[in-house]
């Protein structure tokens, strides 16, 4: 996918500075700016394909409503260990929704480890166990502000979806730089297990999505790679701490809320909200009842997580 020359100069900037800090782990984000609207160079509509982000290809989609003078949502959603962009993509479902919705959609490609699987370096539990060289949170940096450079994308509507490693990975990202992005969904996953490990700069918005008899990423946590991971309830309330919200949830389970998983009967998720968040930021924990670690989801669920991200818009 072409893009203009002044846009070029740009993104090889941002490339440079930022590929700069991928060696090693920085402390979250001590300096790091939000993201600014470059509507004025951004791409036009129709202007999809692959983009190249650190020699990484990222897929993106535009939708047909996309205008270069309104910013777009934006959703860039992270395969688990082993898969890929393709699979997360049939997996999670997302990519009819957000193009209903006009988001910008990205699906980037992890790394691929000496057995031939892609992963995300997203921690010591899942699944960064001696691949500590690769920086990813620094590169899903890159990405959002690569893309931000590139389309018109609304940075107070900027989201990282992840399943499994990719649900650690969401996580990772808004710990380290909670300033690119404003919603992080974890299909699946778990925050780190030391609350001193993550530190955002702001308030995120955060929905924790577990199947209740998910035997791979245990709902009640446990262990992987002789290292801990918290819960989903502890995932969620630990960023109902860091978001400042009130201490008791406005909403709690026991009706089955939401009908997510198209493979279970009738209503099966339990929805857990945390409200009164700093920043105006919320917390939600969507316990699929009976859902294993790869859930049915269908279009209920991906129009609940394009409400969380664009404010039902």
């Amino acid at each position: 996918m072409p893009a203009p020359r002044p846009l070029l100069t740009t993104i090889a900037a941002l490339v440079v500075l930022l590929l700069a800090a991928c060696g090693s782990r920085v402390p979250p984000q001590a300096a790091e700016q939000p993201l600014v609207l470059a509507a004025a160079e951004a791409m036009p509509a129709g202007a999809d394909g692959v983009v190249d982000v650190g020699g990484r290809p990222v897929e993106v989609q535009v939708p047909p409503a996309y205008d270069p003078a309104r910013p777009a949502p934006l959703l860039v959603v992270l395969h688990g260990f082993g898969s890929d962009a393709a699979r997360v993509d049939a997996t999670l479902g997302l990519r009819e929704e957000a193009m209903a919705r006009g988001a910008l959609y990205a699906l980037p490609e992890g790394t691929v480890g000496p057995d031939g699987r892609r992963f995300w370096n997203a921690g010591d539990a899942c699944c960064g166990v001696d691949r500590a060289g690769v920086d990813d949170s620094a590169f899903l940096a890159l990405v959002i502000r690569t893309l931000a450079a590139t389309y018109a994308v609304d940075p107070d509507r900027v989201a990282v979806v992840g399943y499994s490693n990719g649900g650690f990975m969401a996580y990772r990202t808004a710990c380290d730089h909670a300033a690119l992005l404003s919603v992080a969904v974890s299909v699946a996953g778990a925050t780190p297990a030391d609350d001193g490990a993550c530190r955002p700069s702001r308030p995120v918005t955060v929905v924790q999505a577990h199947g209740t008899d998910d035997p791979v990423i245990r709902a009640d946590g446990g262990l992987r790679d002789g290292h801990a991971y918290p819960s989903a309830a502890e995932s969620a309330a630990a960023w109902a701490r860091l978001d400042g919200c009130a201490t008791t949830p406005a909403s709690t389970p026991g009706d089955h809320d939401r009908d997510l998983d198209t493979a279970l009967p009738g209503a099966e998720t339990d929805v857990t909200t945390w409200t009164r968040c700093k920043g105006g930021a919320s917390v939600e924990l969507w316990s699929i009842q009976g859902a294993d670690h790869a859930p049915t989801l269908g279009a209920a669920f991906a129009a609940a997580v394009l409400d969380v991200v664009t404010g039902g818009r």
